[in-house]
């Protein structure tokens, strides 16, 4: 006899929903990243000799942030939800196949 599984389809599409509400959110996270973190060159002070390796530092980390750690879990989050997507179709079609057999 072979083995059977049931698969919560309910279950899978709400994980694709939740993933979906991630991204969106991710979106403005990383807007207010770039934009909420601006600092103007003069907010460090001036005319003094680390005053432009401070604020090319904080240009540097600010890209860091959005592409070594943003971009990359954004990315992660909208593979997973891909596939995710596409294996709740694949289990409906499924399903489907076995309803008209």
């Amino acid at each position: 006899m072979a083995k059977e599984y049931r698969v919560d389809l309910d279950a899978l599409d709400e994980v694709v929903r939740k993933l979906n509400g991630v991204l969106k959110d991710m979106n403005g996270t990383k807007g207010k990243a770039g934009s909420g973190t601006f600092l103007p060159p003069s907010s460090l002070g001036k005319k003094y000799e680390e005053h432009v390796m401070l604020h090319k530092a904080h240009g540097d980390m600010k890209k860091f942030i959005d592409s070594e750690i943003v971009d990359k879990i954004q990315s992660l989050v909208d593979e997973f939800g891909k596939k995710s997507k596409k294996t709740k179709e694949a289990y409906d079609d499924a399903e489907q196949d076995n309803k008209l057999h």
